[in-house]
């Protein structure tokens, strides 16, 4: 079961500098934001679907922020305060087409690309939070929460500043580094201590 229903999925790019870095990128002097839609939505257990039309499909683990009241303008306070849980998620990304089309609507828009779950942690300090990738029961990634370039308060209160944040939306605050290529048959694992387990199976889409 899917845990959360955003209105929308506000992704944050680059924001640990070792994974800007594998990448050959710099880390932006502002939080780099994209969307996801809501239909790339999957809960634990659902298959993330590799489609046709690219040959690089990688896992990013992700600290997910689900806000909890209606933000607009928010200092940071304000915004820590309107945080209403955590949740852990996996920005599937079609590395390939990230690079050859310039904007990533594509890249990171396919059904099954945001699998989020197990449920929402309530009550927790940012500072304590880190999250762990794992392909097949090996770490790829691991990094806390204090290793963002630009921490989840500045985030929330920095997007709340362009666009209204309504309660039920979806925070993705950026992957450490360690990402990687998925493959048909692989289970891929996004764990936030003391929030959960999100585990998700991978599909070839071009096999049926």
């Amino acid at each position: 079961m899917i845990p959360v229903r955003p209105s929308k999925i506000v992704c944050v790019g680059r924001n640990y500098r070792a994974h800007a870095k594998e990448l050959g990128n710099d880390v932006p002097p502002v939080p780099m934001l994209f969307f996801k839609p809501p239909s790339a939505l999957i809960g634990p257990g659902e298959p993330i679907v590799i489609p046709p039309t690219s040959q690089q499909v990688e896992y990013e683990a992700e600290i997910g922020v689900v806000i909890g009241a209606r933000l607009q303008g928010a200092s940071e306070g304000e915004a820590e305060e309107g945080i209403g849980g955590f949740v852990c998620v996996n920005d599937v990304t079609c590395r390939d087409l990230q690079k050859t089309d310039g904007q990533w609507g594509r890249a990171k828009g396919y059904d099954t690309f945001c699998p989020v779950g197990p449920s929402v942690a309530r009550g927790l300090d940012w500072r304590t939070l880190e999250v762990i990738g794992r392909v097949n029961g090996a770490q790829r990634q691991r990094a806390p929460a204090t290793d963002m370039q630009f921490q989840i308060p500045f985030l929330v209160s920095f997007i709340s500043g362009i666009m209204t944040l309504e309660p039920g939306d979806l925070v993705a605050t950026g992957t450490p580094a360690g990402v990687g290529p998925l493959r048909d048959g692989d289970v891929v694992e996004v764990e936030i201590p003391g929030v959960g387990i999100l585990s998700n199976p991978v599909h070839d889409g071009s096999r049926r």
